[in-house]
């Protein structure tokens, strides 16, 4: 009988998505999703990022959210996006699970 191969941790690296606010330079908000953050944030400092973020740099992490699955993410951000200025910031210090961007994350 054959033995199985198995596959070391670092290989089967499973990245999930996430919603992510950063703070510009200029303070203002930008926000994206993606499956590997730290990579993410570093190309935004990096200038090679989003349109929006290149000359606004350096950008500062300013909360981060975990998705179901990357149309979740999607979802949330959309809905992230369409909030006003005020009730953004009111998200990043909320802790409720029960507003919509919350319920997109889950997939609700």
């Amino acid at each position: 009988m054959a033995k199985k191969r198995l596959t070391s941790p670092e290989k089967v690296a499973i990245k999930s998505w996430v919603l992510y606010v950063l703070r510009c330079q200029d303070e203002t908000l930008y926000c994206g999703i993606t499956n590997d953050l730290m990579r993410r944030v570093n190309q935004h400092n990096q200038g090679k990022g989003a349109r929006y973020t290149k000359g606004r740099g350096p950008v500062t992490l300013l909360k981060s959210w975990p998705a179901a699955n990357m149309s979740c993410a999607l979802k949330a951000e959309r809905a992230f996006k369409k909030l006003t200025k005020e009730a953004k910031l009111k998200k990043l210090k909320s802790r409720s699970r029960k507003d919509a961007v919350s319920l997109k994350l889950k997939g609700l």
